[in-house]
């Protein structure tokens, strides 16, 4: 059963001490279940499904991680959609709520925080912290190494270069790269056109995939 004063410590977005003897208690039950999840076989894709179900706060159908995943709150706070894909060692740093819409997918390295540090000295030396909720769109593409940060929200369609730190939110249907991650254009119709630099898309063939 959730303790209401662990949620409202987690999701009130104020500063806590994420030390707190309960909070630590709660959150290592969750990492049991991490645990577990990231120590099956290749082959037991139905236990993989079914520890997900178990761990996340939301996960749709069709959802696949490739161990190794990483979570401070073993996906206890995360949402995902339907048909989310993610490669190798996501990381949810999901000390509050993560929100990753239908059909996204994430490139290898990919880290997704919700919880941050105050900037001042004297807070941080007691290790004091607040959180953010973090929300990705419908139908994203994150690259490899993408790093999000606190109360960040990068709408549906948009595609994020690998490498990039995204700091500010980033508008639907957008290409952004760098660091600091700055939206370089709109998605346009040259992208029906070309799936890479000159390299045509051939519908018809595409169309029978």
């Amino acid at each position: 059963m959730k303790s209401i004063k662990n949620e409202e410590l987690l999701h009130g977005e104020d500063i806590y001490d994420p030390g707190d003897k309960d909070l630590i208690s709660e959150q290592a039950k969750c990492l049991e279940k991490l645990y577990d999840f990231n120590h099956t076989r290749p082959s037991e894709g139905e236990k993989r499904t079914q520890l997900l179900k178990e761990m996340f706060a939301e996960v749709g159908e069709c959802c696949y991680i490739e161990p190794p995943f990483y979570a401070n709150w073993g996906g206890r706070h995360v949402h995902f959609g339907d048909h989310v894909y993610a490669n190798f060692c996501l990381t949810c740093v999901d000390d509050t709520h993560i929100y990753v819409g239908d059909n996204t997918m994430f490139g290898p390295n990919v880290t997704l925080a919700s919880a941050n540090h105050p900037i001042l000295p004297q807070l941080r030396l007691k290790a004091l912290q607040y959180n953010l909720p973090v929300r990705i769109g419908k139908n994203c593409w994150l690259g490899a190494g993408t790093v999000v940060v606190p109360g960040v929200t990068i709408g549906d369609n948009s595609v994020i270069g690998a490498g990039s730190v995204v700091v500010k939110d980033i508008p639907a249907n957008s290409v952004a790269v760098g660091n600091p991650c700055r939206v370089i254009r709109e998605i346009s119709d040259r992208d029906r056109e070309y799936y890479y630099r000159d390299r045509k898309i051939n519908w018809d063939k595409v169309s029978k995939l």
